[in-house]
């Protein structure tokens, strides 16, 4: 006894099947992220290191050579890069894709460990943690005042704001940009202290010495204990001012005779800007499971409930949102779903010509497609641009199978038998060739799930999508089909099968006709066939190879490194003048707002000679100009900045970390001098060789209109 007699028999207990596993089906498609692309970085690991008053070459010779030889031995490593500069020393390990992130991370840890005896003394013990790419901001939120000021604004975000936004479910922190934290900063007068042969090493040890905040104990009796409070932290200037920093001559030497003290930022080498106006940046970092669309949609939400509760001149917009571009992906492959499905219907319908024959095919597309989230569920993966891909591929061919049951039992209602007859005996005919044409069906796809590498991680959530919405086709082409064979399916044919018998009838003569044809000249067909398959092998070669194709993705980032003594003050200055390249866009609608953060990075302090601008284009609709061709005209201006790289790129595509160039050259040598020649050399054989020609005239080719803009507006 086959399972599709049983089904035949219990048409309950085949109905029951297929609707739990819809249910299952849906409950997992409830709980799924949402997010573009699979996770697919490798793990890296960062270890940072601060020495305060060290030049970078002490840094590159002290401690960041030191702690690359440490962690150079660690199993699976795949690269190591070190970033040296002055105070800072920054080096990112990555592992390969198969090694576990968190036991990554506890092995530099414990490398890290065993070295710091040699370190240098007074620097701070390096931070080791696990680079997450989960932990870029998905939104970007820049708030102005014209009533407040850096400090004030600052304070009252992280006292309102900060904290509600928090609670918004999915996020998982928020970092601010260009804030500025209250704190005494003083002002020494080198004179002052020269006079009074004081040094500033004398002046901070007796802050540190009198600024403390030390337990009182308690005071007990045989009735009564108190707890004593000694209030010793300073926290006022005038306070600050009456430290006695040394002694001379029986006179006591005050902070106040020798310093400035005055109440000021923290830090002000972070700056933020919102379309080219100084701003505090609030960025939104969602948890590494969390669905972005939930996430940047509950915070826009609670961002409105805020706006109530704003000082006068207090302004917040959002100027950067990943969720606009993963909808948007979403909405187009849930478009291309439906007119799948429909084609794929429609397709049926022409062919069997029986509303009831389409009917039972179809239902095997959305019982085969639903249960397959609940798989997606359990195994950890997303909702994704690749697994609805792979939901859209399989349209077309969960219904093989139904196709398949329903036209052997048509037939053999066709020849007089009855349709619960044809029903049981067509189902049992074709059993083993279902599940033949299932089983390989997902040997072709479950394949693409054990690939390593990059690509295999990120094809892997396809590939199992796609098998398991074909075994559950199978599935369904086992039980639910033959049922509703049995109860729908009749002998009786409408009139448009009628009508369009004829025209079936004759496609079937001029099929049968070319089929006598090949069989008569066997070598034709094969000589045929092997000079397609020839051509394909050469066609290869000839088209161009990429990881990911281009997209164009509503974001353009502007990359600035200034030289590396460069102040924040000529950074600035330098990011002004890129930000003057883009007003000719501006004036043509199709930028909508930007966002430019001078000396990035959470990690304090950072280098002041670095910026980068984010922009944000209107949507695809509302302007002509692609993303890549303001990305080329672009390029054909950035020589117009001097003392200062310039480079525009798009953000990469297919889930890929960070923004590196396609072609990179790492330049080995034995100093800085011998490294600087052959860089030098390597950029002028570049040039020479047309690379930097032939994206100019590249440009010029396809954006001539453009270019005439960009030269009407300078």
């Amino acid at each position: 006894m086959q399972i599709s007699d049983l089904t035949i028999q219990r048409p309950v207990f085949a109905s029951v099947i297929s609707l739990l596993l819809c249910v299952a089906g849906l409950a997992g498609l409830m709980g799924l992220p949402v997010r573009e692309f699979p996770q697919v970085d490798p793990p890296v690991v960062s270890v940072s290191t601060v020495y305060k008053g060290a030049s970078n070459e002490v840094i590159e010779s002290r401690i960041t050579e030191v702690i690359e030889r440490a962690v150079a031995g660690i199993d699976g490593i795949t690269s190591i890069s070190s970033f040296s500069q002055n105070e800072r020393s920054s080096i990112s390990v990555e592992f390969n894709v198969s090694r576990d992130a968190d036991a990554a991370a506890a092995d530099v840890r414990d490398r890290v460990g065993r070295i710091l005896s040699r370190l240098p003394d007074g620097v701070d013990s390096p931070v080791v943690q696990r680079i997450d790419s989960n932990a870029q901001a998905i939104m970007w939120i820049g708030v102005t005042s014209t009533s407040m000021d850096a400090l004030e604004l600052t304070d009252f975000l992280r006292r309102v704001v900060v904290d509600r936004l928090s609670t918004v479910p999915g996020v998982a922190s928020i970092n601010i940009g260009g804030e500025r934290r209250y704190a005494l900063r003083l002002l020494v007068d080198r004179g002052a202290l020269a006079a009074r042969n004081l040094t500033v090493q004398e002046v901070e040890a007796a802050i540190k010495r009198q600024n403390v905040d030390l337990p009182g104990g308690r005071l007990t009796s045989a009735q009564r204990e108190i707890t004593v409070k000694t209030d010793s932290k300073l926290s006022t200037r005038e306070e600050f001012a009456r430290i006695v920093v040394g002694v001379r001559n029986g006179y006591q030497i005050r902070l106040g005779e020798v310093a400035r003290v005055e109440l000021g930022a923290e830090d002000e080498r972070f700056e933020f800007f919102a379309g080219g106006k100084t701003a505090i940046g609030l960025g939104i970092v969602r948890q590494s499971t969390a669905n972005t669309l939930s996430v940047a949609e509950g915070v826009a939400k609670e961002l409105e409930k805020l706006r109530g509760a704003f000082p006068a001149g207090v302004q917040a917009d959002v100027l950067y949102n990943e969720a606009n571009f993963i909808r948007g992906s979403i909405n187009g492959v849930l478009k291309t779903l439906v007119e799948g499905m429909a084609l794929v219907i429609l397709v049926i319908l022409v062919f069997l010509r029986d509303w009831r024959s389409t009917l039972v095919a179809a239902a095997a597309i959305p019982v085969s497609i639903i249960p397959t989230f609940g798989v997606l569920w359990a195994l950890g993966f997303s909702i994704n641009v690749l697994t609805l891909l792979a939901v859209v591929l399989a349209i077309g061919i969960v219904v093989d199978d139904a196709i398949v049951e329903v036209e052997n039992v048509h037939r053999r209602i066709e020849e007089g038998e009855p349709p619960l007859l044809a029903s049981f005996i067509g189902a049992q005919e074709i059993a083993f060739a279902v599940i033949a044409t299932t089983l390989t069906l997902m040997s072709v796809f479950v394949p693409i799930a054990f690939m390593d590498g990059q690509t295999g991680r990120l094809f892997r959530e396809f590939g199992i999508t796609l098998a398991t919405a074909i075994f559950f086709s199978g599935v369904v082409a086992r039980t639910l089909t033959p049922m509703m064979c049995s109860k729908l399916l009749s002998a009786d044919h409408g009139r448009f099968y009628h009508a369009t018998e004829k025209y079936f009838l004759a496609l079937q003569r001029f099929y049968r006709g070319l089929l006598e044809t090949a069989l008569r000249h066997p070598k034709t067909i094969l000589g045929a066939g092997a000079l397609v398959s020839l051509s394909a092998i050469f066609l290869f070669g000839h088209v161009k190879k990429e990881f990911a194709p281009p997209e164009d993705r509503g974001v353009i980032i502007v990359m600035i490194t200034a030289p590396e003594a460069a102040s924040l003050s000529y950074t600035r200055d330098r990011m002004r003048e890129a930000e003057k390249l883009l007003e000719p866009y501006k004036q043509q609608g199709v930028i909508d707002t930007t966002l430019t953060i001078v000396a990035p990075g959470l990690q304090r302090p950072a280098p002041v000679n670095t910026a980068f601008i984010i922009v944000r284009l209107k949507p695809w609709d509302e302007r002509k100009i692609s993303q890549q061709q303001m990305q080329f005209g672009l390029f054909a201006r950035i020589n117009e900045i001097p003392g200062a790289r310039v480079f525009p790129i798009s953000p990469p595509s297919l889930g890929q970390r960070g923004f590196q160039q396609p072609i990179q050259f790492i330049i080995g040598g034995p100093d800085f001098a011998t490294l600087a020649g052959w860089r030098d050399t390597v950029l002028e054989k570049a040039q020479a060789a047309g690379i930097f020609e032939s994206l100019d005239s590249d440009y010029n080719e396809r954006q001539p209109d453009l270019r005439v803009k960009i030269e009407r507006a300078r």
